[in-house]
């Protein structure tokens, strides 16, 4: 994002009205259910974020983050914070880089709506993916950190780690693109587009053969985590919503997505000067991450990153369908959600690139 997207995304605010609950009820609950927890408590609003309010909730002692369900009609199974709370207790034990959580609460007379408490992370949050604020010769070190970061996450066994539930591991792929069609199909207030329309017929036709399954994270950008404020290191990985068992290539080519996307859209690469900036290349990012995999290659890469723009349009759609129904997280929903029609452009773009390699 640039500067401005930057100071519209970090930091606090006070709570929005929409999104205000009884803080009172809030400590009253923390006391009982979070160890080490003690008053007076003080609550603001984080400026980021388009889905689930998130919170910081501060004492004399320490800080704490809470994430919760947005208030009003919101469709079924989204916003499910019981399933961030489970995957990030299973990767906190792991030892992975994630927040800790400390407690989950699903009953909706305390504030409203179901909610967790985690830690909150002192570290740096990277708004623009060109990382301007580190400097040129170490740039490179901080997009290896979160190479390494998914790379790691991809290799983990989701069944010891207790999640091998958690989701279905089979025909991701269809499965997403069925689920985000009809999301977008069911939510008529925020309209329709033609090319939306073409990649919804398009995508199911042309899935890749194979059925990889790992732990995805869903969301995996550089604005999603909170590194060293000195090194070049992840300490915590956020927004894990929409996370599940999936297929791994469709998890890293979102993350690869950001050399191509705009980035008044999202933390994005589009137009930038890579060698100049001292970033490493598209193809060179994803040679690393087949290094660390055990890939030779990335087969139908162009596919999949289709599919992801697609998917990101299709979020985009539901933010501002959020925002005409006034149950959107961010102030800037209204604006971001108009973006929907320009990543459904770019995902056609990765289907006539893929056409052009020889693909139906």
């Amino acid at each position: 994002m640039s500067a401005v997207g930057e100071s519209e995304n970090s930091g606090t605010m006070l709570v929005r009205d929409a999104h205000r609950f009884d803080q009172a009820a809030l400590a009253a609950w923390m006391t009982e259910h979070v160890d080490g927890f003690r008053g007076p408590l003080t609550v603001e609003q984080f400026k980021g974020g388009q889905s689930n309010p998130t919170y910081k909730l501060i004492t004399p002692g320490r800080a704490y983050v809470l994430r919760r369900k947005p208030p009003g009609q919101i469709l079924a199974g989204a916003h499910a914070v019981e399933r961030e709370a489970r995957v990030l207790k299973a990767l906190d034990q792991a030892g992975f880089p994630v927040a800790h959580v400390y407690a989950l609460c699903t009953d909706e007379t305390v504030i409203g709506s179901w909610f967790y408490i985690m830690d909150f992370v002192d570290g740096r949050i990277f708004w623009d993916a060109t990382f301007p604020q580190v400097g040129l010769e170490e740039r490179s070190r901080y997009f290896d950190a979160m190479n390494d970061v998914i790379a790691r996450l991809h290799g983990m066994d989701y069944r010891s780690l207790g999640l091998g539930d958690f989701g279905k591991p089979s025909q991701y792929l269809s499965r997403q693109i069925a689920r985000w069609s009809k999301q977008y199909l069911d939510d008529a207030d925020a309209g329709r587009d033609r090319n939306m329309d073409e990649l919804i017929a398009w995508l199911p036709e042309h899935v890749p053969a194979g059925d990889d399954a790992a732990l995805i994270h869903g969301d995996f950008r550089c604005d999603n985590m909170i590194f060293d404020r000195t090194h070049p290191k992840v300490l915590a990985v956020l927004d894990w919503e929409l996370s599940t068992l999936g297929h791994p290539l469709a998890d890293f080519t979102y993350h690869a997505m950001m050399y191509r996307t705009p980035p008044r859209i999202v933390a994005g690469l589009g137009g930038a000067d890579l060698a100049a900036l001292g970033i490493p290349s598209e193809a060179n990012y994803v040679a690393a991450y087949c290094r660390r995999t055990g890939r030779d290659s990335i087969p139908h890469y162009e596919f999949y990153i289709a599919f992801n723009f697609f998917r990101l349009a299709a979020i985009f759609h539901g933010i501002k369908g959020r925002a005409i129904r006034g149950t959107a997280a961010s102030a800037h929903a209204l604006e971001r959600g108009g973006h929907f029609p320009e990543l459904a452009k770019l995902a056609m773009q990765s289907v006539a690139a893929y056409r052009s390699f020889g693909q139906p």
